[in-house]
């Protein structure tokens, strides 16, 4: 039996409830939530009158002010009560965190000072070894991260917004002839656990496009990190060279069609070519093997080699913000 009536609920215990969690201060509001908190149909009568019946006995126990003007709220004393409730929540969390951390301080300390006992005749520091030290989700330590599918228009502050920890170094993929953007760097944090929380942050979008993170451990013989800290396109990433097409072939109907965004589809290549009165005959989009993702790349056939030459004219011009490039096939 309910404790506001013989309904089977706890109305009194609902109606606290959606007053602490939402901001509904009317009463018809608060009925609505209430009601559906207990999957209960808002044009139910009976559910009504319990709700009614509810709020005048929560207002008699002086749990609830009830204004003439039809709004409803805790008052002051249970609400702060409920503060005070989470106020010992909250310190009691810090201080379990606050102990954790100082073990793991304690731990880290006693690391160092063996480390520094095993660096005395080489002059390394500590600082070397907790950059690299490792832990959950980097065993190896590794601070050097692979990032793909980037937008275009990111840049060293986006990036440096994007991920938890710092990161020190930018590495731009770029083309070697024309310094075109390949949406693509490497990275390097500031300590492995830095470089763990970027990776388990694979997937997640940045400027609307879900980043490829993997930890990416330097070669032998590679120069890493980088003297400078930015390299290959400065502060922002993309380029603007547009490459030179191939030679056209005799009699050509199709256009290799690359760097598209990941929103493109049939709808969109078509209307884009129709700017120019290209008529595709029919598109082929390309797709990993193995995942199945979108390569961002594919074939647009043309009617005619006319409309082929037409369709060309648009290479390098933007399309859903990233600049197209195309080149003649067989």
């Amino acid at each position: 039996m309910g404790k506001d009536g013989s309904d089977g609920f706890d109305w009194s215990k609902a109606i606290c409830s959606t007053l602490k969690s939402s901001d509904a201060n009317e009463v018809k509001k608060l009925r609505k939530l209430v009601l559906l908190s207990l999957q209960l149909d808002e044009s139910d009568k009976s559910a009504k009158k319990s709700f009614k019946k509810a709020v005048k006995q929560l207002e008699e126990e002086g749990k609830v002010k009830l204004d003439a003007d039809g709004t409803i709220k805790l008052k002051d004393k249970k609400r702060k009560r409920d503060k005070e409730e989470k106020k010992k929540k909250k310190k009691a969390k810090k201080e379990s965190e606050d102990n954790d951390e100082k073990s793991d301080d304690e731990k880290q300390e006693t690391g160092e000072k063996s480390s520094e006992a095993n660096d005395d005749d080489n002059g390394e520091g500590s600082q070397s070894v907790d950059k690299n030290s490792p832990c959950v989700g980097n065993p190896q330590g590794v601070t050097r991260l692979f990032l793909g599918n980037l937008p275009f228009s990111v840049d060293e502050s986006s990036l440096a917004a994007f991920f938890p920890g710092e990161v020190t170094h930018i590495k731009w993929i770029t083309d070697k002839e024309t310094g075109k953007f390949y949406g693509s760097a490497f990275v390097e944090m500031d300590n492995s656990k830095s470089a763990a929380d970027a990776v388990a942050m694979a997937g997640s979008k940045l400027i609307g496009r879900p980043i490829k993170i993997n930890f990416a451990p330097a070669r032998e013989g590679d120069i890493w990190p980088p003297v400078k800290k930015v390299v290959s396109g400065g502060g922002q990433a993309g380029g603007s060279g547009i490459k030179a097409m191939s030679a056209k072939p005799d009699n050509c109907l199709k256009l290799f069609i690359g760097n598209l965004s990941y929103d493109i589809d049939d709808e969109g290549i078509t209307k884009f070519f129709a700017n120019v009165d290209a008529e595709i005959k029919a598109v082929r989009w390309l797709h990993h093997k193995d995942s199945g993702d979108f390569k961002g790349c594919g074939y647009v056939e043309f009617w005619n080699t006319e409309a082929c030459e037409k369709g060309a004219t648009l290479n390098g011009k933007s399309l859903l913000g990233r600049p197209i490039r195309i080149d003649w096939t067989d």
